[in-house]
Order: C-alpha cells, then sequence, then structure tokens
C-alpha cells in the first residue's frame, strides 16, 4: 500500500509540474507545496467542470456579476479602510497563507474566509460583506494592496478547489501594473474583473508609482458531479478554514496560524544558515526530506 501511495504522489506531481507552460526548476517543485497537494490537486483537475486553463471567462460564474455591479461602492469602503489603514501586512506571524509577501509590502484586510467569523470586516465593510454573503460559492475575499514597485514571486497556491476573482478597485489602470498566469498578462483596471486558476505559477508587479487595491476572491471550482462538488466543498472547509487569519483583535485565528509563530522559528534559523552557507543549507533541507521519507516508506 504504501508504494501505491508514493507512486500517486510522484504521478500526480509529475502532472503538476508539467502543467502549463511555465514550470519551477524541478528541486524547487520537488519541496513545493504543490507538490504534496497534487493528488487532491489532480482530482480537482479530472472534474473540473470549467477548463482547466489558466484564465477562465466571467460567463462561467454569472453568480459574481452583483460583485462587478456594485464595484463603485465596494470601492468607497476600500478607500475609506485604506485610508484608515486598515489594508495592511500583518504585525504578527499569524497569517502564514501570505507571510511571505509582506516584506515586500503587500497588505490585505480579510472579509471573508471559509466560515470564520470577522467582526471587523462586517462593522467596517458591511456593503461588500453583505454582498459577499449572498454568493455561496465565494468561500474567501479580501482587499488586497501592491504598492507602488513591489514584485511578489513566482508561486502556486497550493489548493485547486477554488479559483481566484480579481476585481480592480483602485489601480493605475496600466500595462506596469500586472499579473502573469502561465506566461500570460492580465493587468487591472478600475471596475474590471478577471477570474484565472491560481494553481497555475503567477505572480504580481506594479512598475508605476500608484497604489493598487483590488477585491481578491477565492470562488469555489465549479465541478461536474454533485459528489465531487461534496468532495471539494468538505476539503475546502477542513484544510482551509484552518488557515484563517485575523485583521484585528475579535477575529478568528485558525488552528494553522495559531502555531505559525512557533515553525516560522524553523524557517528563520534555515534562512540564517542559508545566508552564511547555502550548501550547509540545501544538504540539512534534503537529509529532513529524505529522513521524513524513510520513516515513512521503509
Amino acid at each position: 500500500m504504501k508504494w501505491f501511495v508514493l507512486a500517486l504522489f510522484v504521478v500526480t506531481a509529475a502532472v503538476v509540474h508539467y502543467r502549463g507552460r511555465v514550470r519551477h526548476p524541478f528541486l524547487r517543485q520537488a519541496l513545493d507545496h504543490s507538490t504534496f497537494t497534487a493528488p487532491i490537486n489532480c482530482f480537482m483537475y479530472a472534474f473540473s467542470r470549467v477548463p482547466n486553463q489558466p484564465y477562465i471567462p466571467l460567463e462561467h460564474f454569472p453568480q459574481l456579476q452583483p460583485l462587478m455591479d456594485r464595484w463603485e461602492d465596494i470601492r468607497a469602503e476600500a478607500v475609506q479602510l485604506f485610508g484608515d489603514g486598515h489594508i495592511k501586512p500583518s504585525s504578527r506571524y499569524d497569517d502564514a497563507g501570505f507571510n511571505s509577501f509582506f516584506k515586500r509590502g503587500w497588505g490585505r484586510f480579510y472579509l471573508k474566509w471559509y466560515g470564520a467569523d470577522h467582526p471587523s470586516a462586517r462593522e467596517l465593510c458591511p456593503v461588500t460583506t453583505a454582498l459577499l454573503a449572498d454568493i455561496p460559492g465565494v468561500k474567501a475575499a479580501m482587499f488586497a494592496a501592491l504598492p507602488p514597485g513591489s514584485r511578489l514571486p513566482r508561486h502556486r497556491d497550493p489548493y485547486a478547489g477554488s479559483l481566484r476573482f480579481h476585481m480592480g478597485l483602485i489601480t493605475p489602470n496600466s500595462a506596469d501594473c500586472y499579473i502573469s498566469v502561465d506566461g500570460q498578462e492580465y493587468y487591472w483596471r478600475d471596475g474590471q474583473a478577471v477570474v484565472f486558476d491560481e494553481t497555475f505559477i503567477h505572480y504580481a508587479e506594479n512598475r508605476t508609482g500608484q497604489n493598487r487595491i483590488i477585491l481578491f476572491a477565492d470562488i469555489e471550482r465549479p465541478m461536474k458531479y454533485g459528489w465531487t462538488q461534496a468532495v471539494n466543498r468538505a476539503l475546502g472547509k477542513v484544510l482551509l478554514r484552518a488557515a484563517a487569519s485575523p485583521n484585528q483583535e475579535g477575529d478568528r485565528t485558525g488552528g494553522i496560524n495559531r502555531i505559525f509563530g512557533s515553525v516560522y522559528a524553523v524557517r528563520r534559523f534555515g534562512k540564517a544558515v542559508k545566508r552564511r552557507s547555502k550548501p550547509a543549507y540545501y544538504a540539512m533541507k534534503w537529509t529532513a526530506v529524505l529522513g521524513v521519507l524513510a520513516l515513512i516508506f521503509l
């Protein structure tokens, strides 16, 4: 049985690696989180009711139209939030999913997260949270800011059970402020929206002198059959609810983020070793990985 499990991981990881035109270097992909979630993600790709391609036409998501119809009202709340300093990086190690973005100036304010409670969002953004609550397929949402000169690194998101929705609110309206998904660029414009598959390799860059703020949401991937939709919904609830991160005191913090600070201390130690000696860092990293695999399969 263990060899079947190992073969399943190897085959599905290869599917993830060779999916699309843009790929990570092999050794990076071997240790990327998308390798460890590959069996789940290949299930999502196999039973997806929408095309498996980097960008998905908006007509597949008519339920999102109310957000686009009210974009100016949503923008007004984002403007107020940003002016009051609420769209910002976390000041603590309590956001594992986006921690690596914070050092680049990226900021966020959560509006919804897989059923986790954010009283701050209901208080400060009543219009936007009410609109989101009326669309069950929206599993998570936030306002996200990408400041002038920022560039987010190439990455895959770990879970293919969702698709990513971006709607421009306050943007430079310029091709110099863009996202690239599997090598295809899209630039944000005020009031315009796009849906893409965030498990393709993507990155974002703002080469302008203006800030960019968008409505950023996870949309449940439509699946071909009722039972596959139920599996997707259950996995999302179990896996991603645990990654809830607070905006401020009184908001829920998921289990992953309650322990993230302690876990990240190991990561900071690894970074310190890497700064002193890359060979030592990679030797330590691969020794740990191979040791875990030996414990599991030998």
